[in-house]
């Protein structure tokens, strides 16, 4: 596994840091436009202070580079994946990585037996299945309405009297 090893900041480096941070502090407000620069000391202040903060931190926190190491270089192993072979093309010679899969040909299905055996468990069970899916909801509906007496008065109302019959309107060229 990949560790970082602590590194020494050298006394240069602590004072390049510092330098920076204090022309920061000095410049914060030298190149933006009189429009934009702040107006307060106070905002002044916050932007130097800002820069100092970020300058110190990225100096001191972070290892150079050189010493950093990825740790997907150090933690992979090394495992030849496929064989290159080297072919001939219409213009040059080009390298190949061939590699080989084998399909795994054992069964893992269940012998006849098996499944013959618990057949009966399970036709069982989805026979149950599909008749509570027509059982249950019949029984709730009778449930709901086995109070409700809408369907008798509806079906003992006498039926309404017919209409009267409509008078056909005469085209108006015969008016």
């Amino acid at each position: 596994s990949f560790r970082a090893r602590p590194v020494p900041l050298s006394l240069l480096t602590m004072f390049r840091s510092l330098f920076v941070a204090f022309l920061l502090a000095m410049g914060a407000t030298a190149w933006a436009p009189p429009s934009l620069s702040p107006k307060s000391p106070v905002l002044a202040k916050g932007a130097a202070t800002f820069g100092l903060i970020s300058a110190i931190a990225s100096s001191t926190l972070s290892p150079p580079a050189a010493l950093a190491v990825p740790p997907s270089a150090v933690s992979l192993p090394s495992v030849t994946v496929a064989e290159k072979v080297t072919r001939q093309g219409v213009y040059k010679d080009y390298e190949v990585d061939i590699v080989q899969t084998y399909d795994n040909a054992d069964s893992t299905f269940k012998s006849k037996k098996d499944t013959a055996k618990k057949k009966g468990k399970y036709t069982a069970f989805i026979g149950v299945l599909v008749m509570g899916s027509f059982i249950i909801p019949m029984a709730q509906y009778f449930w709901y309405v086995r109070d409700d007496d809408s369907s008798d008065k509806f079906f003992a109302q006498k039926s309404a009297p017919a209409p009267p019959p409509v008078e056909e309107k005469k085209p108006f060229w015969k008016r």
